[in-house]
């Protein structure tokens, strides 16, 4: 990519982002449509994955409860409780519905108990279930727990098998 500038519209999760990669320098900008601008510099691979995970709006859950389908259709919720707390999941209809997904769908939803001082525990709902990964190897694809303090904050993936089924797996 050194002598090549590419300039494009590219979707994303948030709208249409403008990509542009600067000749010789490699250097990444990304322009989104909601008047973020995000610069990469100095890059050495020819593959690029660019992920956009801004979170403008976020879901605040504190005592055990099921989140609903827009909580969890912002990405991100978070949790300050002093108890434990469950949070379940809405149903894949209901999710489905709040998110216009299809089979193929893909979100990633945050939870960060970072600020919480005691265990927030996911559980997943009608139509939603863990998937094989999460099955197979409990201890990690599979942890439904995040931590309090500084470890507390846990990515998971939801993937829609129809616009009202999903599997739900940790991702990190």
């Amino acid at each position: 990519m050194a002598n090549t500038t590419f300039t494009g519209p590219v979707r994303s999760q948030n709208g249409f982002q403008s990509i542009t990669v600067a000749p010789g320098t490699g250097a990444v900008t990304i322009d989104a449509s909601f008047g973020v601008t995000t610069s990469v510099t100095n890059l050495t691979t020819t593959n690029l994955v660019f992920t956009d995970q801004n979170h403008p709006t976020t879901a605040a859950i504190n005592a055990t409860a099921t989140a609903t389908a827009a909580e969890v259709a912002t990405g991100y919720i978070t949790s300050t409780s002093a108890a434990a707390t469950v949070i379940t999941l809405p149903t894949g209809t209901l999710l489905g519905a709040a998110l216009g997904a299809s089979r193929g769908t893909v979100m990633d939803l945050y939870i960060d108990n970072t600020a919480g001082a005691n265990t927030v525990t996911i559980a997943v709902a009608t139509n939603g279930i863990l998937s094989t990964a999460a099955a197979d190897t409990a201890g990690s694809f599979g942890d439904l727990t995040v931590a309090s303090g500084a470890t507390g904050l846990a990515r998971f993936t939801i993937m829609f098998s129809s616009a009202t089924a999903y599997v739900f797996t940790r991702t990190a």
